[in-house]
């Protein structure tokens, strides 16, 4: 009675003694779940490399007081070429941070945070080139922003409500999105957001993931890498949690 079956994604891993682990995962039915991975670190174990970092699988696992068990699993996806690209893999690290960060108490869109979290890795994995993998993330900041009620306002500025359409605006990340010229005026907000970088970060956010649009074929890796720092400086402001990982992408974005 205390077997359950999920499918659930491994985003972290803690040291619990000398041959187990207590993997961090992200479960379809359950949001963030923790399980103990019993002899893990042995060389014979039958969890093996299913339980290494960004592996989907399907487990069963025994409930527990305090922590559940992994009894068994079996790999849906381990996103292979990931693992032989080290942009992939720090943008794939990336959005697992995210994840933990910002999936506490997210239970009730469990199953959506999940599919968008597989769909995401899943794209980076298979992403030809940096641009692709960057429209990834950014497809993936924007909509797990608005699943966790942060997203950002792109359509009319913050100050006058005015809605904003071709003419010139800026971005505040502090303030959680755009103003109009006439406001900036007075506010004084340094940041200029050409209008075309507005529509791509709105196409990102409105089409289905899977969807390839005229946005995507048409952005240059530059465009993608000043979208998604620009989204990060508001996600690390906004939900007072930083990414590990953000200093080392910026680096090699240089």
């Amino acid at each position: 009675m205390n077997n359950y079956v999920t499918d659930a994604i491994n985003l972290k891993s803690y040291n619990l003694n000398e041959a187990d682990k207590i993997i961090l995962m992200y479960s379809k039915e359950n949001g963030l779940i923790k399980g103990v991975a019993k002899g893990i670190k042995k060389p014979k174990s039958k969890l093996g490399a299913r339980m290494d970092l960004l592996v989907a699988n399907t487990l069963q696992l025994l409930k527990g007081r305090s922590m559940d068990t992994v009894i068994q699993a079996q790999t849906i996806n381990n996103f292979k070429k990931t693992r032989e690209d080290i942009d992939k893999i720090m943008l794939s690290s990336y959005i697992s941070e995210l994840v933990v960060n910002l999936g506490e108490g997210s239970e009730s869109a469990s199953k959506e945070i999940y599919e968008l979290l597989y769909k995401a890795l899943n794209r980076v994995s298979e992403a030809e080139t940096k641009k692709d993998a960057l429209i990834a993330a950014i497809k993936f900041q924007m909509k797990i922003l608005l699943i966790m009620g942060f997203c950002v306002e792109l359509d009319s500025c913050l100050c006058c409500r005015e809605q904003v359409l071709d003419e010139e605006m800026y971005f505040s990340s502090q303030m959680g999105g755009i103003v109009c010229k006439e406001c900036n005026e007075t506010l004084g907000v340094k940041l200029k957001m050409h209008n075309k970088i507005r529509d791509f970060l709105q196409a990102m956010l409105q089409f289905d993931f899977d969807y390839e649009s005229d946005y995507d074929k048409k952005a240059t890796e530059k465009v993608c890498q000043v979208c998604f720092n620009l989204l990060n400086d508001y996600i690390k402001i906004h939900t007072n949690k930083t990414s590990k990982t953000t200093k080392v992408l910026q680096e090699m974005a240089v």
